[in-house]
């Protein structure tokens, strides 16, 4: 074997190693606090201070009036899920980052059950491109999941957190939605 071979079958070993390795993908975000048995929506409004209350389909009509709706992603406004056979009480996120006009990513509880979730990410899979269809990221698989989702929009708040806001708040979040808040 030359010396130079000899120099890179290390390198190489460790690059083939890490094509298997289990390490999560950028796109699956993060577990945040081990395992908390919380819901989205105390989350998100201890988040991001949105005083709705409900189950999280809930808060679309409640917005209506006292928060500006749209369908248009912000850093700190709420995607909010419609109901669904597999989201009876629908579901609230909170977007972390806008990555392109089809793409965020979202801190959210209880996607991945009794977990929070940072800087997952959704993708916007409906016709017109207006957010009510998404696809969203699975942590344990490690892959976009299959299933499309319906979505309302998003509400945004009156002071909404900016990406730096939501992970340095995200430990209180979920101190205060297993208080009860």
């Amino acid at each position: 074997m030359s010396c130079l071979a000899a120099r890179l079958l290390p390198l190489l070993c460790l690059v083939l190693a890490a094509c298997g390795s289990t390490r999560p993908s950028p796109e699956s975000g993060s577990y945040v606090g081990g395992s908390v048995a919380i819901e989205c929506a105390p989350f998100a409004r201890a988040l991001t201070g949105v005083n709705l209350t409900g189950d999280a389909a809930d808060w679309w009509p409640q917005a209506a009036g006292r928060y500006q709706r749209s369908a248009n992603p912000d850093v700190g406004s709420l995607l909010v899920f419609r109901r669904s056979s597999r989201l009876p009480s629908g579901h609230v996120a909170v977007v972390s980052q806008v990555l392109s006009a089809r793409q965020i990513r979202v801190s959210q509880a209880n996607w991945v059950h009794h977990r929070v979730t940072r800087d997952q990410s959704i993708v916007d899979v409906s016709p017109a491109g207006d957010w009510t269809q998404v696809r969203v990221f699975w942590p344990p698989t490690g892959q976009l999941g299959t299933t499309v989702y319906p979505t309302f929009g998003f509400i945004h708040p009156d002071r909404p957190p900016s990406s730096g806001a939501i992970a340095q708040r995200t430990p209180e979040a979920i101190r205060t939605a297993q208080a009860g808040w």
